[in-house]
């Protein structure tokens, strides 16, 4: 009785997610905290306390917990995204309790009193909605079916702090907050992610709109005068957040994303040039217009003209980075509670005085692997509003990056933005990590094996993933 030949069975072997690699490295940002925190205490001659070891056993639980919810639930996520981030906060709460020691007389309110406390508190709170981000948002295209109600939330939240009296919404000439008893977030912080889910739903299914060609003009298609409509919209929202609320950074920043997306989903230069033009006219009218614009660009062409009033700011910004020098006076050596506002909107100041130039540089080059990872995985997703979203995301952590320390170094004029993950504040720290949770969702379903997907991948499917796992 002859048999029929087997079909040889090959065994592929399980694909690496990286998550011991991640693992790692959260150790290795760990210890970099801890050290700094001994060093702070040390330089300030500062015995060791309770507090220390709270600080720094709260710091490895919260991000135990939050590596185990990766590994559960998205194992496939780019494993230098978490550790990153946990750097950058670690290095926010080092200086946020330096900033508590120095305690300086010019500190501002929120550099007063236990402000290192809190902060851990709310990093508590951002690992948690983190967490659960990571675990009931198993699949980032169910956004695309709330696109509509993010963008009316998200306008709602904006306009908000503008409607309520001055007293429950303004703080430092901005009116961003809604302030009540024992109670106050930042609404636009949440607002920017909502909007950037509603800008990437409506960029896909209507993306003909967009790409509707017109006149020709200079080796451009000009988009149709009928298409034009989002972008008016965009930019009149815009410029509503910086005349009615004084907020020129959230102005900047939610425009500059949408430009950005718009780019990407049509591949044409003409929007971001009629974008761009639109926002220039409407800040020299503004400028024109309202004396708070003017005291921001002249307080940015000279701060030294006013050296003790409205300029001081930006001049003490200016000579914590003249005397940090390349290396720094080193953390616990220098005077940053010369700087109001230093826990907050120039959290870079105080860095770029205490760690010098490189330092510095090394916190921007940890920015840079988050955007660069953030824009690989926009790059490595399937679906299109997964890239728009991935691309929206890493976007506007660069613009903002640019923006806050553009402002810090006199680049550009002051916006006060906070630093992400570093700077001192509830609203920043959720809206970020919830940012992040969202981006390493898009990251697991990028490099996720197509056989976790579904059944009978093609050779050239499977072939592209295995390449994608190595990234």
């Amino acid at each position: 009785m002859s048999t029929a030949p087997q079909a040889a069975v090959t065994v592929v072997p399980p694909m690496p997610n990286r998550r011991n690699a991640e693992l790692v490295l959260l150790a290795f940002a760990g210890i970099i905290t801890t050290v700094a925190l001994l060093i702070v205490e040390a330089n300030q001659e500062q015995g060791l306390s309770w507090d220390l070891l709270q600080y720094a056993v709260a710091y490895l639980a919260l991000f135990t917990g939050a590596h185990l919810a990766v590994r559960r639930f998205a194992p496939y996520a780019d494993p230098l995204l978490l550790p990153v981030v946990a750097l950058l906060n670690g290095l926010g709460l080092v200086m946020i309790h330096r900033l508590d020691l120095a305690a300086g007389p010019l500190a501002s309110g929120a550099a007063r009193g236990p402000s290192a406390n809190q902060q851990m508190l709310w990093t508590l709170v951002g690992v948690v909605a983190f967490s659960l981000v990571i675990i009931f948002l198993r699949d980032h295209r169910v956004l695309a079916r709330y696109g509509y109600i993010c963008g009316l939330t998200g306008l709602v939240l904006l306009l908000i702090p503008a409607l309520l009296p001055s007293q429950y919404s303004e703080q430092g000439g901005a009116k961003i907050w809604i302030r009540l008893p024992g109670f106050s977030i930042q609404p636009a912080e949440f607002s920017k992610i909502l909007l950037l889910i509603f800008f990437a739903a409506v960029l896909v299914s209507k993306r003909s709109l967009f790409t509707s060609a017109g006149k020709h003009v200079l080796g451009m298609n000009l988009p149709r005068p009928r298409d034009l409509a989002p972008l008016l919209a965009a930019w009149v929202a815009s410029i509503g957040v910086m005349v009615f609320e004084k907020d020129l950074g959230t102005s900047l920043l939610l425009y500059a994303s949408f430009l950005v997306l718009v780019y990407i989903a049509t591949d044409r230069i003409s929007w971001v040039l009629l974008g761009l033009t639109l926002f220039a006219a409407g800040s020299v009218v503004a400028y024109f217009a309202f004396s708070h614009v003017q005291t921001r660009v002249q307080n940015w062409l000279d701060p030294f003209a006013d050296p003790d009033g409205a300029g001081y700011q930006m001049v003490q910004s200016l000579f914590s980075f003249a005397t940090g020098g390349i290396f720094g006076t080193g953390l616990g050596n220098g005077q940053p509670g010369t700087v109001p506002a230093a826990s907050t909107d120039f959290i870079i100041a105080a860095i770029g005085e205490e760690l010098g130039l490189v330092g510095f540089a090394g916190v921007l080059m940890l920015y840079t692997i988050l955007i660069v990872r953030g824009m690989r995985t926009a790059i490595a997703v399937r679906d299109s509003f997964g890239k728009l979203l991935a691309a929206g995301l890493a976007s506007t952590l660069a613009i903002q990056l640019f923006i806050v320390v553009g402002g810090v170094t006199k680049l550009i004029p002051l916006t006060g933005l906070t630093t992400p993950w570093m700077s001192y504040g509830g609203s920043s720290l959720l809206a970020n990590y919830v940012l992040l949770a969202i981006l390493m969702v898009i990251s697991h379903s990028a490099r996720r094996p197509i056989s976790d997907a579904g059944p009978n991948p093609t050779p050239i499917a499977a072939a592209k993933t295995e390449v994608i796992s190595k990234v």
